[in-house]
């Protein structure tokens, strides 16, 4: 048995990508994208014919509801090739307007409704782990419409979702990692800090077993993955979503693998719960400078290309 099979044994995987030709052959569960996939995969001559269409179907829509149409287009694809969700993110440059953040969720619920869709058995709305979007995403899933919150760095930030009652939270691995990696400079010292030791992982180990500990429903799902040993490091998290290179690394190993997360292992090492308001959230956050550069950072980089995004759009 090949890697990637086994973990499907423990884990539900996800793809990470926009590029939906490449899916099937790796037969995940769920998929995620975000607006620097979207502008990648249009980029490309096989998909370039959805963004024509979707400009062609509504010539006169403004840039930003072209935008949620181009994305929920993509997830539409993507879910003729999947049994689960997708996730379709909100406009990062709605990252600090909670209000906002409401209205695109709303409307992206409402495309894919249009389109036939179960939304509330297939797709997550995407928003950034701000305090604005995790209140957006509280009375939205009240609404019934869930969320998977992105761009999470820090402990507080899990801790504030939970609260929240979010549907999934996305702990970026990778770029906790290169945080790390970077501000240790000449120091670091790849070997002993790979796998369990790995500053991603164990982020992504401390939000789960807390989760688990205090019976939070809210999943865990590990993103931006850099090599398949973070990834055989978290075997037995709730899910990984995992992008088709490293999908096909696993696919090509066949070494065992065993569960790393469980219920039962959570309980050994206890954390005490934990509550936050708004002021204990960003004065934490401000304390944590991997979180803070790497959300700041994060959402800059999703803005800059739904920019780019949009500029195609007249090209």
């Amino acid at each position: 048995m090949n890697q990637l099979d086994a973990l499907k044994q423990f884990t539900t995987v996800v793809a990470d990508t926009g590029d939906f030709h490449q899916i099937a052959q790796y037969q995940p569960t769920d998929a995620t994208t975000n607006p620097s996939l979207i502008l990648k995969a249009v980029q490309m001559p096989v998909y370039r014919a959805l963004l024509d269409e979707t400009l062609s179907q509504h010539p006169k829509a403004a840039f930003d509801e072209t935008m949620d149409r181009l994305l929920v287009r993509f997830g539409c694809e993507i879910l003729s090739l999947l049994p689960g969700r997708v996730s379709t993110e909100v406009d990062a440059r709605l990252s600090f307007d909670t209000n906002a953040t409401l209205a695109r969720a709303r409307r992206i619920t409402q495309l894919y409704q249009a389109l036939g869709i179960n939304t509330q058995e297939r797709v997550l709305i995407k928003i950034a782990a701000t305090w604005e979007g995790i209140q957006a995403a509280h009375a939205l899933e009240q609404e019934g419409i869930h969320t998977n919150l992105t761009l999470l760095f820090a402990f507080e930030q899990a801790v504030a979702c939970a609260q929240a009652g979010v549907k999934l939270i996305s702990p970026f691995v990778g770029r906790i990692y290169d945080w790390h990696k970077k501000a240790a400079g000449a120091t670091w010292d790849e070997d002993s800090r790979a796998g369990v030791n790995d500053p991603g992982v164990q982020s992504v180990r401390q939000i789960y077993n807390y989760y688990k500990q205090h019976g939070i429903a809210t999943e865990v799902m590990g993103a931006s993955f850099r090599n398949i040993g973070q990834i055989t490091a978290l075997v037995g998290c709730d899910l990984l979503t995992i992008a088709p290179d490293l999908l096909a690394q696993l696919q090509a190993q066949t070494a065992a693998l065993s569960p790393a997360l469980s219920v039962e292992l959570s309980r050994q090492s206890p954390i005490e719960r934990v509550a936050l308001n708004e002021t204990q959230f960003r004065y934490a956050l401000n304390e944590d400078a991997m979180a803070s550069d790497k959300l700041a950072e994060g959402i800059r980089a999703f803005c800059a290309d739904a920019r780019k995004l949009e500029g195609l759009f007249l090209a």
